[in-house]
């Protein structure tokens, strides 16, 4: 395994003692920030600047050649995404004050307590990394357009908010941050979590584990590993998960169902990056990405107790949200036929031709299943397909069946009606035609369809425009 650099990027310090120099990185590698150059010559700085990208300058004021104050606005001009701290051996305040308005992010004395510029350090770092990616969303943006589009080739959309998402994850996978990805069930997580790791660049593994139904120990045991004779029956060691992710990504889906116990464990492993196979007290330290995925609202399951604020905050440090199907529907025609291509290969036949309106009738419909939920009914229709068309009969019947359902439970839970929310009630008729004329908008005219969503047959829908369009012109 490769050791692991803290920061991403080096801190560069800057100072013609030498003895500084020394003394200051080595307390800096006892804080943990381990990945820092030195440079004793403030003329070659501008010349490491381009050939290295840096997290943080520390620049010290008072040097030959060129003084930190003159090099100041140099840097701040030509990489105004490094922060810039000036360290000086005196506690001058105009002197300070000077070199903020230069664009300095901090300013300390050189006898200043370590602790205090330890955390200088790192609270600039932490900028840094804000301010490449901001500039890196721009340029994204601005562009419109997407550097590695192969990372994405197997998530099928062509929905602009979709290549948003796109967007911020090409400008986030370069980074060691954690990457929280949220959305409803069946909506693909996994499939963006691996686009995350081919963008991130890392040589080793995706590994991928669902922690549902994992308890404290259990998790432990399948993230961690153990040693042999760690409990009884554990006759051999073995390695955790997280050893197969060295050099790459570690994908934990559901992390909204982990136990108090286990929040616990993964709290401890993200913020030290080491963790203890059971019966072992040998650390052992990790540089795999992580990513983690819920369907569940973390937000309200801190209001309950059930999941940890600290370690939500350091989940989230990057946040993706997966938008539901019934929010992309102009990416039905694509899954459709997409789904109807893999089913018709897996199940050995032609891939079927299909009616026009059914991607009128799928629109008609919720999907609180996502994608997968399309998935499923595409293959379970053409695991019944006879004719050289696909019948729409299938999926009539269960999108009839599902809605059905839907409606029963939430009325029975809740109480409520769509109707509860009005002050006033519209009357029978009124109602009716308002159902009637929000069926052909969902069914985009198609009167079949309309007929089938207000559940009643095509004459009768037709009875009822016929009796509208006789009483306009009776009107007229």
């Amino acid at each position: 395994m490769a050791k692991i650099l803290y920061p991403n990027l080096p801190v560069l310090l800057v100072d013609d003692e030498n003895a500084w120099l020394n003394t200051f990185r080595l307390t800096l590698h006892a804080a943990g920030i381990n990945n820092v150059m030195t440079c004793n010559d403030s003329r070659k700085v501008m010349g490491l600047l381009r050939d290295q990208d840096v997290s943080v300058l520390v620049l010290d004021l008072t040097m030959p050649h060129l003084a930190g104050n003159e090099l100041l606005p140099l840097v701040v001009a030509d990489y105004p995404e490094i922060p810039v701290i000036i360290i000086t051996g005196l506690d001058v305040v105009d002197t300070a004050v000077s070199c903020m308005k230069l664009g300095a992010y901090d300013f300390f004395t050189k006898v200043t307590e370590e602790e205090r510029l330890v955390t200088g350090v790192r609270r600039a770092v932490d900028l840094g990394v804000l301010r490449r990616e901001n500039s890196a969303l721009k340029e994204h943006f601005f562009k419109d357009q997407l550097n590695h589009p192969e990372a994405f080739s197997h998530i099928i959309t062509h929905n602009k908010n979709m290549r948003t998402v796109f967007q911020y994850i090409e400008a986030i996978a370069t980074t060691s941050e954690p990457v929280l990805i949220t959305g409803a069930t069946g909506v693909g997580k996994e499939l963006f979590a691996r686009a995350v790791h081919h963008l991130s660049g890392r040589s080793g593994a995706f590994v991928s584990v669902n922690v549902t139904g994992l308890d404290g120990d259990t998790f432990a045991d399948t993230l961690f590993g153990h040693s042999k004779g760690a409990f009884t029956g554990a006759e051999h060691s073995r390695k955790g998960e997280i050893r197969g992710a060295d050099d790459g990504s570690l994908f934990l889906d559901e992390i909204g169902d982990l136990t108090p116990a286990s929040q616990v464990k993964l709290l401890r492993l993200i913020q030290e990056r080491e963790y203890y196979a059971l019966g072992s007290d040998i650390a052992r330290s990790t540089n795999a990405r992580m990513i983690f995925a819920t369907h569940r609202d973390l937000e309200s399951l801190q209001g309950s107790g059930e999941f940890r604020q600290d370690l939500f905050f350091h989940l989230r440090t990057h946040h993706i949200h997966i938008p539901p199907l019934h929010d992309r529907l102009d990416d039905l025609p694509l899954l459709l036929d997409h789904f109807l291509e893999e089913a018709a290969e897996r199940l050995g036949k032609l891939k079927p031709a299909y009616p026009s309106e059914l991607a009128i009738l799928l629109g008609t419909y919720n999907f609180p299943g996502n994608v997968r939920e399309l998935q499923s009914m595409v293959f379970d229709a053409v695991s019944k397909h006879q004719s050289r068309t696909l019948s729409m009969d299938v999926f009539k019947e269960y999108i009839e069946t599902r809605c059905g359902k839907s409606e029963d439970v939430v009325r029975e839970a809740t109480g409520e009606t769509v109707f509860s929310i009005l002050e006033k009630l519209p009357t029978l008729k009124e109602s009716g035609r308002l159902l009637v004329h929000e069926a052909l908008n969902r069914s985009q005219n198609n009167q079949a369809i309309a007929a089938q969503i207000l559940g009643i047959t095509r004459q009768a829908l037709n009875w009822r425009l016929k009796q509208e369009a006789d009483k306009k012109d009776g009107k007229n």
